[in-house]
């Protein structure tokens, strides 16, 4: 079984997977670690990676990156709107709805789902895992960001499905970090002491992301999380275009946001010298050839005047970490409380960056962790946890609920909508709650996150959910439902099950059967919380209906439902005598049907008509690598050919076959790079075969000159070790002889 941490990031990617000697970060096909987020379309294939990022230039409107952004978000999302002009590719709306990519393909105009392109990627990255375990990987742990909302993490699971993954778990980059930097310490507190707490703060390319946790030995748990969804690298490049379009446009006249391929150049640049800065303080130059119409600019930039510039953008750091203090009060937490603050992420190498976190914190900030692999690390200890293949220290994670969750529904007895929080913001997460309800048919609940203004997303809507076939009980009275209400190991909201507890009265004297048929248990995800939470009545009952309750009774995760203290009393009240004189009673608790509606939650038979494409995809992109190394056999062969006819297969070719092979050998070079430059793979194969027909018997005779020398000394050397075994054997023969001769005369010589 294949263990295996995937950091899809919004600029890059890393993979990591667990093998015996621990957890390893592997590389790709260009022996580098980091694999570019990025997807390039062409007429016969599609490029992804580092392949896909030698195209943003040449082909920059069908290659496409920083889509990460675009998960679960509707066409007519203001930030999608937003973002149109600045995108070099184009963006289209799905039938659904959702966030699609344009581009040509096979010399087609086609429109991606967000969750195909993911799959495209995560296609890539899982090769590249494959290469480097020399086994089919399908379980994995892949990684987002803790902002993410519901929409958006269904999104990602669909990606890996489409893409051919199990995703164990969708895991927070904060917490991946966490998990990476405290399963290794060996000296965290005992369970019963004050844990050590430490925040980690990530900022990437296009995200920040901070959150504190406390650790005690073989467990974390995710305090608070804050962040701006908004901030990172990508905001420092953009000040930096920013300038020198400016500049270029009073230096040069040119308007570069008129040329998509000359501002993708620039962006590459600025993104260059920005790294360059983060490593040295003295004026670097910038420098572009034929950046536009034929002109080659420059231009040069210090980091005085880069902090200089970029002050609106830094002055936003600050923020996330007061927000994220004020939640740690809510735990009686102070910044002297805090052990340590371990930064990660592309854009914390920033100077400056790290001077504001440092003064927030007063405190120097730790860089223990690799700040580009870590999440990728985190996710595959996370998968190694998960997996029964790796026996991994016991190591208990409990996240957070970013945002909090309401659920709200038509209320009979308050004449409209009742509403109720079911998880508060930083609820341990995974988690499940029984609420139960009185009701006499279907109704439905709607969740949704009750602080729409922390959300970067614009629709508060979770989805729908349907509880089916409630039917009144057999007195009319109103039936209790007990519904099942859940976060889960990927943090999304579900409405995981529903029953009903139907009550039946029997004849006096009459023995029940058994006292109530318990709905089946429930496997849930391993190392989860263990906790179902029931509180007391909050409603009122009104029009035969008590609308939700919470019982006060905490039942283990993997448990059947039960029913509520009341029940359990009257049940043990039916073994009392028969003088009591009260009707028996038996319960019996029947599973409903949900109809569950996610907010852009992708078809089924969507689903799997992406899976089939990517399939179809994956094998044309296979067919078209066979049919480039077929004619990059034929090419290798002509140029291998013509400098061997003229070096050292000279001597054995008569002149008037090498001018036949060498005529033979232009003609196909021409012929490559004319009509052959498109054929199918078998035009090249005959290419090949018919050019080896002659020059096959030239080789084979340069081969069997170079042998043959080596072929007689062989010999020379077997015939040489036989004559000595000859001589030996004579030189023994005539040592017997001699030795009979002198025994005879000895013999002799007695008589």
């Amino acid at each position: 079984m294949s263990v295996v941490g995937f950091d899809v990031g919004f600029l890059n990617c890393y993979v990591a997977v667990a093998r015996a000697g621990g957890i390893e970060t592997v590389a790709n096909e260009y022996s580098d670690r980091c694999t570019p987020a990025c997807v390039s379309f062409g007429p016969r294939n599609r490029s992804i990676g580092a392949a896909a990022k030698s195209q943003v230039v040449t082909n920059c409107k069908n290659t496409v990156q920083g889509f990460k952004r675009f998960h679960g978000r509707a066409f007519s999302d203001p930030y999608i709107q937003s973002l149109k002009s600045s995108l070099v590719y184009d963006l289209a709306q799905m039938p659904s709805g959702t966030t699609g990519i344009k581009v040509m393909y096979m010399e087609e105009e086609k429109v991606f789902s967000i969750e195909q392109v993911t799959a495209m990627l995560l296609t890539k990255m899982k090769e590249t895992a494959e290469h480097a375990l020399k086994k089919p990987v399908a379980d994995c742990v892949v990684s987002v960001p803790c902002y993410y909302t519901d929409a958006e993490r269904r999104s990602v699971v669909d990606a890996a499905q489409i893409a051919g993954l199990n995703c164990l778990r969708l895991m927070n980059e904060t917490t991946a970090v966490a998990l990476a930097y405290g399963i290794y310490k060996q000296d965290l507190p005992a369970p019963e002491e004050k844990p050590r707490i430490v925040v980690f703060v990530d900022i990437g390319h296009s995200g920040y992301q901070t959150s504190v946790c406390a650790f005690n030995k073989g467990k974390l748990k995710i305090l608070a999380t804050a962040c701006d969804p908004e901030l990172g690298g990508k905001d420092f490049d953009e000040m930096l275009v920013r300038h020198f379009c400016e500049e270029f446009g009073k230096k040069y006249k040119l308007d570069v946001k008129t040329k998509p391929r000359a501002l993708v150049r620039l962006y590459q640049e600025c993104e260059k010298l920005k790294k360059l800065m983060s490593a040295n303080s003295s004026d670097l130059p910038l420098n572009i050839e034929c950046f536009m119409n034929d002109i080659d600019v420059s231009g040069k930039l210090n980091r005085g005047q880069f902090e200089e510039m970029c002050a609106d953008v830094l002055a936003r750091v600050e923020a996330p970490l007061h927000n994220l203090m004020e939640q740690a009060s809510e735990y009686q937490l102070k910044k002297e409380d805090i052990y340590a603050v371990e930064i990660v992420g592309g854009a914390s190498r920033i100077p400056s960056v790290k001077e504001r976190i440092s003064k927030f914190f007063g405190k120097e900030l730790s860089t223990t962790l690799n700040a580009d692999e870590a999440v990728a690390r985190g996710c595959a200890l996370q998968c190694a946890i998960l997996s029964p293949a790796f026996k991994v220290r016991e190591f208990s994670i409990t996240d957070a609920v970013a945002y909090p969750i309401s659920l709200k529904w038509n209320s009979a007895a308050e004449e409209g909508l009742s509403d109720c929080e079911v998880f508060p913001k930083n609820h341990a997460a995974p988690f499940s709650k029984v609420l139960t309800f009185y009701r006499r048919e279907p109704f439905s609940l709607e969740a949704y996150y009750n602080t729409p203004k922390e959300l970067p997303y614009p629709d508060p809507t979770i989805g729908q959910f349907v509880i089916q076939k409630v039917v009144p009980q057999a007195s009319g009275e109103s039936s209790k439902v007990k519904v099942k209400v859940r976060v889960n190991i990927h943090g999304i909201f579900s409405v995981s099950s529903a029953s009903l507890v139907e009550v039946q009265k029997t004849e006096e004297g009459e023995e029940p059967m058994d006292t109530e048929q318990q709905s089946t248990p429930e496997k849930e995800e391993e190392k989860e919380g263990n906790m179902q939470t029931d509180q007391d009545e909050t409603k009122a009952q009104g029009d035969g209906q008590k609308e939700m309750e919470e019982e006060k009774k905490t039942l283990p995760e993997n448990e059947e439902m039960e029913t509520s203290p009341e029940e359990s009393k009257t049940e043990k009240k039916s073994d009392q005598p028969p003088q009591a004189k009260k009707p028996k009673v038996k319960t019996k608790v029947l599973e409903l049907p949900i109809e569950n509606s996610p907010q852009w939650e992708l078809a089924i038979d969507m689903l799997n008509l992406f899976v089939e494409n990517e399939g179809k995809m994956i094998m044309q992109d296979k067919l078209e690598k066979e049919r480039n190394d077929a004619k990059n056999y034929v090419e290798e062969y002509v140029y291998d050919m013509r400098d061997k006819l003229h070096g050292r297969l000279e001597k054995f070719v008569s002149e008037a076959d090498r001018d036949i092979l060498s005529l033979q050998l232009e003609d196909t070079e021409n012929w490559l790079y004319e009509d052959g430059e498109d054929q199918p793979k078998q035009q090249y194969i005959d290419k090949l075969a018919e050019l080896k027909k002659l020059g096959q018997p030239i080789q084979e005779r340069y081969m069997e000159s170079e042998e043959r020398p080596r072929a007689f000394d062989d010999m020379g050397k077997q015939i040489q070790m036989y004559m000595k075994i000859v001589e030996a054997y004579k030189t023994k023969e005539e040592q017997v002889r001699l030795r009979n001769l002198r025994n005879t005369i000895r013999s002799r010589n007695v008589v």
